[in-house]
């Protein structure tokens, strides 16, 4: 039992001095992070005060207006404060007054780019372009290792005897510490406290990172992973004009068919079946959202594909990416996931240190042991 704990402390120990950057990367962006949503609604501060008995302009009318680069999508919501979304692929999102049809611009610059920057870091670790397969790579590698960490870290964390006096140094902050007695105590109680959140956000960032690991989910699940469906690199419509007759009659069927939406997205361009996607609630909660397929251009809904409908296992994948953010339990599960990224700071800094007094610690002890003769 000895040698299997002290081999795992050597492993834990190397494995988190080659993860050690990575999870501090990951930790800091994944901090910045938290609250991304509701930092960003409250920058671009659009608050659109609607006109005595004015009628907002159909999609139809405000594509028309904006036909220099067809947009990959537009989102319209319930709230008639807020302007219309066109989305521009990745590259940008440019916001439209319902009632005028003016530009409205792309938001707060300052602060998108902010947390397109830090996103950039969190996934692909600074990288662009044809590099960021391998950042992502390195990436998924220090959130493996980081799991390993967790894991080991809770099996080292219980105590060799129980005891009152030990219970309280591995799970209170203790006062008047210095030195090593100081960074051992705050590796283990802030490792005890962010044990669970750390185990259940890097579990999911590591089905995020691997399809071996998605493959589990749904192999748990008793179901086969389904083939990511490839699509072809096109020009996705940039080059083509974009057809719009028909969308507000579409559009007017999805509103109808779903009361409770508070955003619906459009797909574009629409094709002989128009994609929308309907949300009842926050982003985060897939299951309140759902896709709707309307005929073009009878407006005639052809299929709605909803969460109960899904597996066990495309249920649990859905789930996943907004857990890792801890958006799947609100502002509550957003702050938490957030509070143990800067638990994972703190055990990246105290576990350096207690390794380089270790390390330090044996090499003065060697220069001062006197040569036998």
């Amino acid at each position: 039992m000895k040698i299997i704990r002290k081999s795992i402390f050597w492993l834990h120990l190397v494995v988190g001095l080659l993860a050690g950057v990575l999870v501090l990367v990951m930790a800091v962006t994944g901090i910045t992070l938290a609250y991304e949503r509701q930092l960003t609604v409250l920058a671009d501060n659009f608050g659109i005060d609607a006109p005595e008995d004015a009628q907002q302009l159909g999609i139809e009318e405000i594509l028309a207006s904006h036909t220099s680069k067809p947009p990959s999508s537009i989102t319209v919501e319930s709230d008639l404060s807020q302007p219309v979304a066109l989305q521009y692929g990745r590259e940008k999102t440019e916001f439209i007054h319902p009632y005028t049809g003016a530009s409205l611009g792309e938001g707060n610059t300052v602060v998108r780019s902010f947390f397109k920057t830090m996103l950039t870091w969190h996934r692909w670790l600074g990288r662009e372009g044809a590099q960021r397969d391998m950042g992502k790579a390195l990436i998924g590698a220090g959130n493996l290792m980081f799991l390993f960490l967790v894991v080991s870290g809770i099996y080292l964390w219980f105590p060799k005897k129980w005891s009152v006096k030990g219970l309280k140094a591995v799970t209170l902050l203790q006062k008047r510490l210095k030195g090593r007695a100081r960074d051992w105590s705050w590796h283990n109680v802030f490792g005890f406290w962010a044990a669970l959140p750390l185990l259940i956000v890097v579990s999911c960032g590591t089905v995020i990172s691997y399809p071996w690991a998605t493959a589990l989910v749904f192999s748990i699940a008793g179901e086969k992973m389904p083939q990511r469906k490839r699509h072809g690199g096109g020009d996705h419509g940039e080059n083509k004009p974009l057809s719009t007759a028909g969308l507000d009659a579409a559009l007017a069927s999805v509103k109808n068919a779903n009361p409770d939406w508070e955003t619906i997205q459009l797909q574009l361009p629409a094709g002989k079946a128009a994609k929308f996607t309907v949300s009842d609630s926050h982003r985060g909660r897939p299951d309140k959202r759902r896709e709707v397929m309307v005929e073009m251009p009878t407006a005639e809904i052809l299929k709605t594909e909803g969460f109960e409908s899904f597996g066990t296992g495309r249920k649990a994948r859905t789930w996943i990416r907004w857990i890792h953010t801890g958006e799947a339990g609100g502002l509550p599960g957003q702050t938490i996931a957030g509070l143990a990224a800067a638990s994972s700071i703190i055990l990246v800094w105290t576990g350096f240190a207690l390794a380089w007094r270790r390390f330090t610690k044996r090499k003065s002890r060697k220069t001062d042991t006197p040569a036998t003769a």
